[in-house]
């Protein structure tokens, strides 16, 4: 295992890097926010838990979606004006929903929220456009933190339904669960503001016009289909938990809201936030030790959550945490993989990689909720992650040994080195 020196980053490279995080975590808190205010509107509305649930997971589906078209844009015109343009249609639709009067109205406003969670394809292929590939997994590891953003839904967004009540709002400021929208549409013009006076403009960035197959060829490549199954994993599995853990915190262990919401942010934190640390350790000891890691530590904690429901919150908020540690390592050295083997296409192949993330951050929640309903699981969310996460490592080990074998055997040049 060899130590790999990284040069510094330049001062344009370090503001992309600054203001795509920045940007990225206040997105990220928006798309993941119907979570926490979902469970307000299902009191209001009088919605069973699969209205809810559908009302959660839209937002997931349309940002992963559109995320391979979101990386093709981001690499023929360079990643700041797509990333801004994304800002300012996810505050607008967050601010229609502050001001929604039904249920019906937010089936339509969801999938536009989730216009945010297409950030991260466009800030990816932005970030591989300013930084080298031996800094590359850090800074992408840096960017993926911005998942953070989801605590601060589910910190802050219990903390201000409490604090404004629907019959202290005022004339133009919505109270109650409508605050949440509000305020964070705000937030997402002044984050807008921000990143367009402070980072570099595309220029020098913008890729030439070429034919729509082009940008597709890569995603003939078998591999890039198995990095979306490790991000599944690593990242869908995150999404889905986030959003389902504030619900079962409240249906199982019968506390409230804000107390949830802390519950779901401490799983949160090491899922996102250590992220930085997976691409460090990937940039230096290699991604594909990294991932391996990752999945051992994932399937560590899944393993006695998915044979019992019956933990005490102490053991069970433990074992989430351990399986965030996981996540967050994972989804750093996944992307790392990525530039390692497509370092010129990662708006494309890291959108698509990112689209089956996402998508798995759609369907899975819809999967917990039909293995409870129809077989009285408790435990319905480890016990469909184990055997998926089983299955990817499966995936991944030969593969892993094979480009192994190819090093070992003096593959040509052009192999991916990790």
């Amino acid at each position: 295992m060899t130590l790999i020196p990284a040069p510094r980053l330049s001062g344009p490279a370090v503001r992309v890097v600054t203001a795509s995080t920045l940007g990225f975590t206040v997105m990220f808190a928006v798309w993941v926010m119907f979570a926490i205010i979902g469970l307000p509107m299902r009191k209001q509305f009088g919605l069973n838990d699969a209205q809810f649930t559908l009302l959660s997971a839209l937002p997931v589906l349309t940002g992963s979606l559109l995320r391979l078209p979101g990386g093709i844009l981001a690499d023929r015109y360079g990643g700041k004006r797509p990333f801004l343009i994304l800002m300012v249609l996810a505050a607008l639709a967050s601010l229609a929903v502050a001001y929604a009067p039904g249920y019906g109205l937010l089936l339509w406003l969801a999938p536009l929220v989730g216009l945010a969670g297409v950030s991260f394809a466009v800030g990816s292929a932005w970030i591989a456009q300013w930084v080298d590939g031996g800094n590359r997994g850090l800074a992408l590891g840096t960017f993926g933190a911005g998942n953070a953003g989801a605590s601060i839904t589910k910190l802050g967004a219990p903390l201000l339904i409490a604090a404004v009540p629907a019959t202290a709002a005022g004339a133009f400021v919505p109270g109650g669960w409508r605050v949440v929208p509000f305020l964070f549409a705000g937030l997402l013009l002044l984050s807008a503001l921000f990143i367009a006076a402070y980072a570099p403009a595309d220029s020098g960035k913008v890729r030439a016009p070429r034919p729509l197959s082009r940008w597709l060829a890569p995603l003939k490549a078998t591999q890039v289909w198995r990095f979306g199954l490790y991000y599944v994993v690593f990242f869908g599995a995150y999404v889905a938990l986030s959003l389902y853990l504030p619900k079962y915190y409240v249906d199982h262990y019968k506390v409230p809201l804000v107390q949830a919401g802390l519950l779901t942010a401490l799983f949160i934190f090491p899922a996102s936030l250590l992220r930085p640390l997976g691409g460090y350790l990937s940039d230096r000891f290699g991604a594909r030790g990294t991932t391996v890691g990752a999945f051992a530590l994932m399937l560590l904690a899944l393993v006695p959550l998915a044979v019992t429901a019956d933990f005490a919150l102490t053991p069970f908020l433990l074992l989430t945490l351990i399986v965030g540690v996981g996540m967050g390592i994972g989804k750093a050295s996944t992307y790392k993989l990525v530039s390692n083997h497509f370092p010129s296409e990662m708006g494309v192949v890291g959108g698509l990689v990112g689209l089956l993330g996402g998508l798995g951050g759609f369907f899975l929640p819809l999967m917990f909720s039909f293995l409870k309903t129809h077989s009285g699981v408790v435990q319905a969310a480890p016990a469909v992650l184990l055997p998926l996460t089983v299955v990817a490592m499966l995936v991944f080990v030969p593969s892993m040994l094979g480009v192994r074998r190819r090093e070992l055997g003096a593959a040509p040049a052009g192999v991916a080195a990790d």
